[in-house]
């Protein structure tokens, strides 16, 4: 068999990536192991947040800019406005590289000492030394309801989806890659894009042998306490002086697949960094008590609201990072004029995928594209790099 491009996993970035080549008119096979959107990626849990004053760095923000334009474009369903607050203390990293973003792209914020976030959001509950970053350009994305619907998008402009069968391996070859497929199929094609999510480690090769790891993150949902609808509660990220970074969501509806009260409306509270080493052929595991105890002491001081409201299920996840927490998106060092590799998200990128998914056409087209992608280079964690 032959095509133009195979895209191997068709999760965030690589159905992005299907349909944007699609669109294109190229012909594209895309293939994962599952039929997604699905509960064995790293899109589950019905919402993540979308902010353009980006903490992680300033290399971000115009790729973000992009990406609300393309979110946009998708319709007002994908994409809830609620305004997003990064806390902490003004020397800690979520607050001082957001306002250092802010200030560099001129993005309106505000910076709020503890009483105005408390007067604004009574919800929140800051230290008197822990300031905010507020920013109107926040909000939540939907990933499960946007696969779908790049999925099916693509399928329509004659992209070949195929589920249920797994990519094992690839190689150069003469014209373009050969991909193997367990079953010991093997498609030629011009192009080959590397996005299977917690499986990346099995197509990336030993040059990038270490350049992700898999880890399990658990995702907490209780029914909206009074106060939580956005635009009365932003999307937050917080970092507190000597305790777990942490995340949530103002009120929206429960994520799909089960697991969570669907009848009313949820509120989301997550940790960031937690240890927790996962295998993506078992799963994440499901949440312990000592998981919900966690995260309830976490919020009993600063959102106690949240803490006594009824709790309406959890859903675990997966993140599948890179040792600097940055992107790895580019040529593979193998075969960079055949191969390109989408990996790593590092549990902060779902919001970049649809430019992610122009970024690796234009690698699959041309070769090269117009955003800058230095600081994701895979060459970074490569023994030729």
């Amino acid at each position: 068999m032959r095509t133009e491009v195979v895209v191997a996993g068709l999760g965030s970035m690589g159905a992005a990536a299907a349909r944007e080549l699609a669109l294109r008119g190229v012909r594209v096979v895309g293939i994962d192991r599952f039929t997604p959107p699905h509960s064995r990626g790293e899109h589950t849990g019905g919402s993540r947040i979308i902010r353009s004053a980006y903490a992680e760095g300033q290399a971000y923000v115009p790729l973000v800019r992009r990406a609300y334009e393309l979110w946009r474009s998708f319709g007002d369903d994908l994409l809830t406005m609620s305004g997003g607050l990064n806390l902490g203390l003004p020397d800690s990293a979520t607050v001082s590289g957001a306002l250092a973003s802010a200030r560099a792209y001129g993005l309106a914020h505000e910076l709020l000492d503890a009483p105005e976030i408390r007067h604004r959001f009574p919800p929140l509950h800051p230290a008197d030394d822990e300031v905010g970053v507020f920013e109107a350009e926040a909000g939540i994305v939907r990933p499960e309801a946007a696969i779908a619907r790049w999925l099916a998008d693509a399928a329509r402009a004659d992209a070949s989806l195929v589920y249920g069968r797994v990519v094992t391996g690839w190689r150069p070859a003469a014209e373009g890659v050969e991909v193997e497929l367990a079953d010991g199929e093997h498609i030629h094609a011009d192009h080959l894009v590397v996005a299977p999510g917690p499986w990346a480690a099995d197509l990336l090769g030993e040059v990038l042998a270490g350049a992700v790891r898999v880890e399990s993150r658990i995702q907490h949902y209780w029914v909206s306490p009074p106060g939580f609808r956005p635009g009365r509660f932003p999307v937050w990220i917080w970092e507190p002086p000597d305790d777990v970074v942490a995340y949530g969501m103002p009120a929206f509806d429960a994520p799909p697949g089960g697991g969570v009260d669907a009848t009313r409306p949820v509120v989301k509270a997550a940790f960031h960094h937690v240890d927790q080493p996962a295998d993506p052929d078992v799963g994440a595991p499901d949440a312990t008590c000592d998981d919900v105890e966690a995260i309830t002491a976490w919020l009993r001081q600063r959102i106690p609201a949240l803490a006594v409201a009824p709790a309406s299920g959890t859903k675990p996840c997966l993140y599948t990072l890179t040792p600097d927490e940055h992107f790895l998106l580019g040529p593979h060092p193998v075969a960079p004029a055949a191969v390109s590799v989408a990996a790593g998200f590092s549990g902060h990128g779902f919001k970049f995928a649809p430019v992610i998914g122009e970024i690796l056409a234009d690698l699959a087209q041309q070769g090269h594209t117009r955003h800058d992608i230095a600081l994701f280079d895979p060459l970074r964690f490569s023994p030729r790099g």
